[in-house]
């Protein structure tokens, strides 16, 4: 008789583990061959930090009279500090906590009846579900074996009674609030039984399986990443060596044909024999690189344009480094957004352009674009702003990085170098989702001893970048933390007072459901705020999937209201908006077409006053700084 594939056999109630003398000399093999990596990784260690200090292994020797470093401050992002306010206004309505206790033991109570009853054979129903989208309980046993059942079940219990717990606490500060809500939810993720060897169905059944190779391997890609991150944990989330940029992503055929030492300008290759005649120019963020846009031909935004008859130019940021350090936030509307411009009329012989800020560089688009309203400039006929905030009130869960303590923290991590690492950003958008981006890895990599999985958009999410300090503070105070951008004339950029509303040209609105960076809620205040006609759509998915999306995919939905004015809030315009399958580029490209002019001959890279440097990508975006 053929086996059964394992997909198609249903668990067993409980795993079974092999003989125990067997179990232990597995375990006795797994610790003496962990015990040689371990020994050998501290060699190599001690060896680099020789080479790097004194000779001794514990870097240079203090001279003599020197004045010893500050102690290093544990806590510098002041958790303690929040946890004590929560912790005090807990204590000081006792009724209130006990009957928070009262209600968890009575959970707990109902589950152990409910545990002892599976025992015995009757049926039961669970307390508690997973999440729809939670993927850490997928595995059959943690509802076919009543024992990962009882720890899953538990653990959903006690962690939405934690979260439950200090979010209902009043009178707590709404930032100190949302500072604890955070990390009680990272503290939570991470003990999750899922990411536990013993308490991992998977794992152990692996670790059964393999004779314990798994959990040996995974060491080594743990030690591996350790050295990769240079003793910080860098945690590997794709095969790098699958890819290059510019051979197997972010193909799109064109040529750079501008750069300064922050960008480099592209101007990609005509598809069609006509084009539009107004230019369309792409301003993406620089906290990732613009190859989110391009990954391959199937699903490119950059590709679909130039097919559907757009001249289109790319910014590509520079990687900061020692030698960028001076780069303001003015710098990048100068040298990046209206230095973009002037070589697009040179490229061209066109004055007039439409645009797109994508994420931050949507933010600086719109200050660019109030900043050029001022000066009377009228270059950019219609503007559309991919998943870009302008109103921070409500800016989502970053905004717990934007407090006093932990704008003082970065400043001082910044001031260092004179930027802020690129491992450092992604650490900080990867919490944002840590199930997904950081502790499915762990369990992936450390646990069950597996090499990540070669995919385009994870090797996107890893080409890190960094954060000129000068520019990234100016944003961070004056954008999250004091709201600038919205209120009339409170931000001077370039010797100008920014206003919003003096922005009258055309605006396309895009926004994502279910964006964790840029809120769709934050998003739509902006309707409220230019002077001009704004078009608002929300899409399905997230802050990357929401945007990149080829209608070809038959992917998600969007939602459109076609009423004249925008409501005050968006809940109001969801009221009235109507649900559309799949993507909304279509919807977006019959806006623009009608906006960028009539049609001319295409135009080919390199036949204006500019000619090509090299070939798209361009070098700027190949500079990684993550192996």
């Amino acid at each position: 008789m053929a086996k059964q594939p394992d997909s198609d056999r249903k668990p067993e109630s409980d795993l079974k583990l092999p003989d125990p003398a067997v179990w232990a000399q597995t375990w006795a093999r797994i610790a003496e061959q962990s015990q040689k990596l371990i020994s050998d990784f501290a060699a190599r260690q001690q060896a680099e930090q020789a080479q790097a200090g004194s000779g001794n292994g514990k870097g240079p020797a203090p001279l003599p009279g020197q004045i010893p470093a500050a102690p290093v401050n544990p806590d510098p992002l002041n958790l303690t500090g929040a946890y004590m306010q929560i912790a005090a206004k807990l204590l000081a309505d006792p009724a209130k906590l006990a009957e928070a206790q009262v209600r968890l033991w009575q959970d707990y109570a109902k589950l152990w009846a409910n545990t002892t009853d599976r025992f015995l054979g009757k049926p039961t129903e669970p307390l508690v579900q997973p999440d729809k989208g939670d993927k850490r309980f997928r595995d059959p046993h943690w509802e076919q074996g009543a024992v990962f059942d009882y720890l899953k079940q538990s653990y959903l219990l006690t962690s939405r009674w934690l979260q439950k717990t200090v979010t209902e606490v009043d009178g707590v500060d709404p930032k100190v609030a949302r500072k604890v809500d955070f990390y009680t939810r990272q503290f939570i993720d991470a003990m999750s039984p899922s990411n536990f060897a013993l308490t991992n169905p998977e794992v152990l059944r692996t670790t059964i399986d393999s004779n314990g190779e798994n959990l040996v391997k995974g060491l080594q890609n743990l030690l591996g990443d350790l050295e990769r991150g240079k003793g910080k944990l860098n945690i590997k989330m794709v095969d790098a060596k699958a890819f290059t940029v510019g051979e197997n992503i972010a193909v799109t055929p064109g040529k750079v044909v501008y750069q300064n030492d922050l960008m480099q300008l592209i101007q990609y290759a005509p598809t069609t024999k006509e084009v539009y005649k107004r230019p369309l120019y792409i301003v993406p963020p620089w906290i990732n690189k613009f190859y989110i846009l391009d990954l391959k031909p199937e699903n490119s935004f950059i590709k679909w344009m130039t097919e559907k008859g757009y001249t289109v130019f790319v910014v590509s940021w520079n990687q900061p480094d020692e030698t960028l350090v001076d780069k303001t936030f003015e710098s990048y509307m100068r040298e990046g957004i209206l230095a973009g411009l002037d070589a697009v009329k040179k490229a061209t012989g066109e004055e007039e352009v439409t645009a797109i800020g994508y994420c931050i560089g949507g933010t600086l688009m719109a200050s660019t674009l109030a900043w050029m309203a001022a000066k009377g400039d009228e270059r950019i006929k219609a503007v559309t702003f991919f998943a870009a905030q302008v109103d921070f009130s409500e800016a989502g869960e970053l905004s717990v990085f934007t407090d006093e303590d932990t704008l003082s923290y970065l400043e001082n991590l910044m001031s260092e170098k004179g930027y802020l690492d690129g491992g450092e950003m992604a650490t900080t958008f990867n919490m944002l989702r840590a199930n997904d981006l950081i502790w499915s890895f762990v369990v992936n990599n450390y646990l069950l001893g597996k090499e990540p999985f070669p995919f385009d958009l994870l090797y996107w999410n890893s080409d890190c970048t960094r954060m000129p300090a000068k520019m990234h503070g100016f944003y961070l105070r004056n954008m999250y933390q004091k709201n600038l951008l919205s209120q009339p004339g409170a931000l001077e950029l370039a010797g100008e007072r920014l206003d919003l509303r003096k922005i009258k040209i055309p605006v396309y609105l895009q926004a994502s459901k279910d964006d964790h960076i840029a809120p769709y809620r934050s998003v739509y205040k902006a309707t409220q705020l230019y002077g001009g006609p704004v078009r608002f759509v929300m899409a399905g998915s997230g802050h990357i999937a929401g945007v990149i999306n080829h209608p070809a995919a038959k992917k998600y939905q969007h939602w459109l209201n076609d009423a004249k004015t925008n409501p005050a809030s968006v809940d109001e315009w969801m009221k009235g908006a109507k649900e559309i399958p799949g993507s909304w580029w279509d919807d977006w490209d019959k806006w623009l077409s009608v906006k960028s002019g009539p049609k001319v001959p295409a135009r080919v890279p390199g036949d204006g006053k500019l000619k090509p440097i090299e070939d798209a990508p361009g070098s700027y975006v190949k500079k990684r700084i993550v192996d």
